[in-house]
């Protein structure tokens, strides 16, 4: 399976000079792997600024159009040929409130206009420590994807991002290897064993060149999201170049 590695800039950069120069380092740095799919995540307003490589949105709304002021639709994403979009990421749930049931009704509108969303998924610190990851990915993935169907599913991505990893340390990559393989049981249980097969599931957590190859190698994520190791040219070339010569 083709390793997806995802790019989540986040609200960066301030300029778009400083994003086509970004952009151009990254392109740069892919022309010289193979066999790897990259996909950039940038704010709205740069998506129309950068060619040659795939993107995706940070977010989207669950309308096609209408008095939503402030939002963006998966049609107006669609038209920019942007191909991803990142649901369910814990700062989306964290700072705006998003539950499972809009994160739902945003993969379905997302799905409607054949964008591939890429489904966050993970456990805060207190939720760990109180030994409810399980529950939590169950809750998340059950309620993310009710009503979904088998065969709109594959075009899913699922990324399990703990959030009390990110910007830290990292994780074991064999405790998140256990959860990656939850995921897909999960998945398993709610469609079947041959499309929980297909999905790809990406690791977020703290991702950077140094330990990148053993989520991917050791813990056997089909590829990453990455948040602030993808906002420097040459270290997430460098993330890259590490998981080809896996």
């Amino acid at each position: 399976m083709q390793k997806l590695i995802v790019a989540n800039w986040k609200m960066n950069p301030e300029t778009a000079e400083e994003a086509k120069k970004l952009f151009d380092s990254v392109k740069n740095g892919v022309k010289k792997v193979k066999n790897i799919e990259v996909v950039i995540c940038p704010p709205f307003i740069y998506l129309p600024l950068l060619k040659g490589l795939a993107l995706g949105a940070q977010n989207v709304f669950y309308k096609e159009s209408g008095a939503f002021t402030g939002e963006v639709s998966p049609l107006m994403l669609k038209n920019l040929n942007v191909q991803y979009v990142i649901l369910g990421h814990s700062e989306r749930r964290n700072y705006f409130g998003e539950t499972n049931e809009i994160v739902n009704k945003k993969i379905k509108a997302a799905l409607r206009a054949k964008l591939s969303p890429i489904f966050c998924v993970g456990e805060s610190q207190k939720e760990r420590a109180k030994g409810n990851t399980k529950l939590v990915l169950r809750s998340q993935i059950g309620e993310g994807l009710k009503g979904v169907k088998k065969g709109e599913v594959q075009n899913l991505v699922l990324a399990y991002e703990p959030i009390w990893a990110i910007g830290r340390a990292g994780e074991n990559p064999r405790e998140a290897q256990t959860m990656g393989l939850y995921a897909r049981q999960i998945i398993a249980k709610l469609f079947s064993l041959k499309v929980a097969k297909k999905i790809k599931i990406l690791y977020g957590g703290k991702v950077n060149s140094k330990n990148a190859i053993s989520y991917v190698k050791e813990a056997g994520f089909d590829g990453l999201l990455v948040g602030g190791a993808s906002l420097d040219g040459r270290e997430f070339s460098a993330i890259l170049k590490s998981i080809v010569r896996a």
